[in-house]
């Protein structure tokens, strides 16, 4: 993938079209999902943003890590978002949809494998904001840890250990939903809510370190 991925840079670069659109396809569900987590709703607005901006930017591009580059230019359009609106936006957690994530497998792994489902977000919204990060970084976007730190201005161990945690608290999640509730279960039986009744907020992404 990453060979692909850097012969159809070049060929962007040199004004192939098709070769922009192979970006987009291979790179867009990722990073509307890392989006989502962070400004919610609002997530496709921003990530035609980042679009933009990677078109406009893409012939000074100079090499590295394309997928970091790209998520680096997410993260920066949402941290912009988020100050115009001046909010801090919440994803609700649909806590019936978690039957599917409950299992006897091992739950960090479980929770990796079903990153990408708007339940497993709508958890990873729960975690402290440097761990859920690290999750989104390494789990959704498929950093290694070297390169989500660059992108998050931290170092790599501190990074792999962050979203070491947060799988494991995501994991914790997991475990604690109840799969006798399903939906349409009777009105008078509302559905748990993971830690406690709170629902808590996606706090803003945290600025680099230093």
């Amino acid at each position: 993938m990453a060979g692909e991925l850097s012969e159809a840079v070049a060929a962007a670069q040199a004004g192939d079209e098709d070769a922009f659109r192979f970006l987009y396809r291979t790179l867009q569900p990722s990073l509307l999902r890392y989006l989502t987590a962070l400004v919610g709703a609002d997530a496709e607005d921003v990530a035609s943003e980042t679009w933009l901006q990677i078109s406009r930017d893409l012939p000074s591009f100079t090499g590295g890590e394309f997928r970091a580059w790209t998520v680096t230019i997410a993260r920066n359009r949402a941290m912009d978002h988020l100050r115009r609106q001046s909010r801090r936006p919440s994803l609700p957690v649909p806590v019936h949809a978690l039957s599917e994530l409950a299992g006897d497998a091992d739950t960090a792994e479980r929770a990796g494998e079903t990153i990408g489902t708007d339940a497993a977000l709508a958890l990873i919204a729960t975690l402290p904001p440097r761990e859920a990060e690290a999750v989104l970084l390494r789990a959704v976007i498929g950093l290694d840890a070297e390169t989500a730190g660059r992108v998050l201005g931290r170092r790599p161990g501190a990074v792999r250990t962050a979203a070491h945690r947060g799988l494991r608290r995501l994991a914790g999640l997991i475990e604690r939903y109840d799969p006798s509730q399903q939906p349409g279960a009777p009105e008078s039986s509302a559905p748990p809510r993971p830690r406690g009744d709170r629902r808590r907020q996606v706090p803003h992404a945290e600025p680099a370190d230093g």
